[in-house]
């Protein structure tokens, strides 16, 4: 049995994992800024522990993670789940909106991963999933800031990664595509309310995409989620986990403007070390 600590766990894929994770006997410490909606939705199951968590208060994350020790004695798989979208060219985007979401899907997840790190560390195991995004991978007008948090957790994870592989703890970060979830949904997307004409063709456009996308995305969040119940046993866990077609071609497609740009600019790029000894001689 093992024990699960996800963030954001009343809806979404955080509600769909520990639905899995205690069908398959594990324990779950389902975190929520409401507890009792994970209550309701769970009722009140022997291997489930309901707490109530803001991830942008790092006392609640560390009393969060003091209660699911107490309960279960550890924590094997740390799902950092909780984060929400914002969407509007970055010019839109106020500093207040900005900074919303960098302390949920940024500095959220920091605080709950160090609250976590000096238990696994003491068992020297653990896996740590942290959810990005494709967004994570690659910019996109409507997108910027959002994406922005996502290349940050995408950063962190990597270095992560290097840090606690050695210690028995694995770092994974995880890349869904479009999934059919309530992502798009105000609950879990903030609009900027600010609107300039000039971008209407780029940041504007994605607006109108994403409402006729809502609720069509091509992902099964149910098939997202039965991955991530059985990668939390996978061996050799690489450090970035793609899924979605959306995804894996959106990957492809950033590898082979990469290379255009390496091929095209290269000499530029060399150009500007020191030259060598000999060249200098």
């Amino acid at each position: 049995m093992k024990t699960w600590f996800i963030t954001g766990a009343s809806r979404g894929f955080g509600a769909l994992v520990t639905n899995l994770a205690l069908q398959q006997g594990d324990a779950v410490v389902a975190t929520a800024r409401n507890p009792q909606q994970i209550t309701d939705r769970f009722g009140d199951h022997p291997n489930l522990l309901a707490v109530a968590l803001d991830v942008t208060d790092e006392t609640q994350a560390k009393a969060a993670t003091d209660a699911a020790i107490a309960k279960f004695g550890r924590i094997d798989v740390l799902l950092n789940n909780a984060g929400f979208g914002l969407m509007g060219a970055v010019e839109e985007a106020s500093a207040a909106e900005v900074e919303a979401v960098y302390r949920t899907n940024v500095f959220g997840l920091l605080n709950v991963t160090r609250a976590v790190l000096p238990h696994m560390r003491k068992a020297k195991a653990g896996r740590i999933l942290n959810i990005s995004s494709i967004g994570g991978y690659r910019g996109a007008a409507g997108f910027g800031v959002y994406s922005s948090t996502k290349f940050a957790v995408e950063g962190l994870s990597e270095a992560l990664h290097a840090e606690l592989e050695q210690l028995g703890i694995h770092v994974t970060v995880v890349e869904p595509g479009y999934f059919r979830t309530d992502f798009l949904d105000a609950t879990s997307l903030s609009v900027s309310p600010t609107v300039i004409e000039d971008y209407a063709t780029t940041a504007g456009r994605v607006r109108g995409v994403a409402t006729g996308l809502n609720h069509n995305q091509p992902g099964d969040p149910a098939r997202l989620a039965q991955v991530l119940i059985d990668f939390a046993d996978a061996p050799n866990p690489p450090v970035r986990l793609p899924l979605g077609s959306d995804t894996v071609a959106a990957i492809e497609a950033k590898h082979v403007s990469d290379a255009a740009i390496l091929t095209n600019w290269r000499q530029v790029s060399v150009s500007t070390d020191f030259p060598s000894d000999a060249a200098a001689a």
